[in-house]
């Protein structure tokens, strides 16, 4: 009998372990094998949570940027010999802008059973803080580095969200962002609403939702910070 996969839920930052719900950390805590995206970062989460052995009788592998495809069956077999095991990113939730998604599909392929947890989504988050459409949303994930690949495909996005009062919600590398935000306010429509949400659920996060011309008033303090960028070009009716 084949074990389960589950999805774990990781703090987001060095946010306090208190984000994640109880019954999510009971689950997790009668887990022993882990897929994770990195070994130190796993270990000390579930340190965090106070599992009941040791951390060293626990098995790890890793799954990230630099496992090749050819390696995510092998990743199975634990699960296949009927053990649990769960599958972590290094914040928020795998699978979603993080490793993970090749796996679920290949376990799904041998019928093994996904059981996702609940826990902290930063992109989830910050739509529900921003006062954007949340019955039509996109998610575009990490948007081209270099113009003028990337101008182009924000102009896509503003578009998109035109025609389809659509919001758009896109990540940066955080040592990016003023870049990204600089690149916004230089094109964007100036009515535009953009949301810019930073060190979700920790001590000093910040939600703000302004225009591009307002936002060309005021900077943000977000360099170096994991921030969540949401666009929307027309602004749902007030019900």
């Amino acid at each position: 009998m084949h074990g389960n996969i589950y999805i774990i839920p990781s703090t987001i930052g060095d946010s306090g372990i208190d984000v994640i719900p109880q019954k999510t950390i009971d689950v997790i805590r009668s887990i022993r094998c882990f897929i994770v995206e990195d070994i130190r970062s796993a270990r000390r989460y579930l340190s965090k949570i106070k599992m009941p052995v040791t951390i060293d009788e626990l098995t790890f592998s890793e799954l990230n940027e630099h496992t090749k495809t050819s390696e995510i069956a092998d990743l199975l077999v634990p699960v296949l010999q009927g053990k649990d095991t769960g599958i972590m990113s290094d914040a928020g939730v795998p699978c979603v802008a993080d490793p993970g998604a090749l796996l679920i599909d290949c376990a799904h392929k041998n019928n093994i059973r996904i059981i996702p947890l609940t826990g902290p989504s930063s992109i989830l988050l910050a739509l529900m803080a921003s006062g954007m459409n949340g019955q039509n949303f996109a998610f575009a994930g990490y948007l081209p580095v270099k113009e003028p690949q990337r101008s182009r495909r924000i102009q896509l996005l503003e578009n998109r969200s035109k025609y389809e009062n659509q919001t758009q919600i896109f990540i940066e590398a955080p040592y990016r962002n003023m870049q990204l935000f600089k690149t916004l306010v230089s094109i964007c429509n100036p009515s535009a609403q953009l949301c810019i949400a930073a060190n979700i659920t920790l001590a000093d996060e910040f939600i703000k939702t302004k225009s591009i011309e307002d936002w060309k008033k005021s900077e943000p303090d977000i360099n170096k910070k994991p921030c969540i960028f949401l666009l929307q070009s027309v602004v749902s009716a007030v019900r």
